[in-house]
């Protein structure tokens, strides 16, 4: 494994953390920052590409951004990709770290959280 990722959403209203592994509430319309802790454990530069996605309970991707970087060896990186959530159901998030956009080789592990969206109202 070239990259070493760890998972985290942020919820930028309430600056919590949690575990890949939690299925967390959300309320509709509430901005998230996905971010990920990316670092370099190659003694070389490594280009890389972040990209988180969001998918519905169809399995529809309901959003999909990236952001492109290099990490100089034992160089770490946080970057984020926000969210609004705009439906009530169940969500996956997951995360990839590819060598480029045009080349999907993976640089780690997919990682991925489930996302309840809810409406305090109903």
């Amino acid at each position: 494994m070239k990259f070493l990722i760890l998972f985290l959403i942020l919820f930028s209203f309430t600056g919590l953390a949690f575990a890949e592994s939690d299925i967390r509430t959300l309320i509709v319309g509430n901005q998230i920052m996905i971010t990920a802790d990316v670092t370099n454990s190659l003694n070389t530069q490594q280009p890389f590409v972040y990209i988180t996605q969001v998918k519905n309970s169809d399995n529809t991707v309901m959003s999909l951004s990236w952001l492109t970087g290099s990490l100089s060896p034992r160089q770490s990186f946080s970057p984020a990709q926000s969210w609004t959530s705009t439906e009530i159901g169940l969500y996956t998030i997951e995360v990839f770290v590819w060598k480029s956009i045009d080349n999907p080789e993976a640089l780690s592990s997919p990682l991925l959280m489930k996302v309840n969206v809810v409406d305090p109202k109903t």
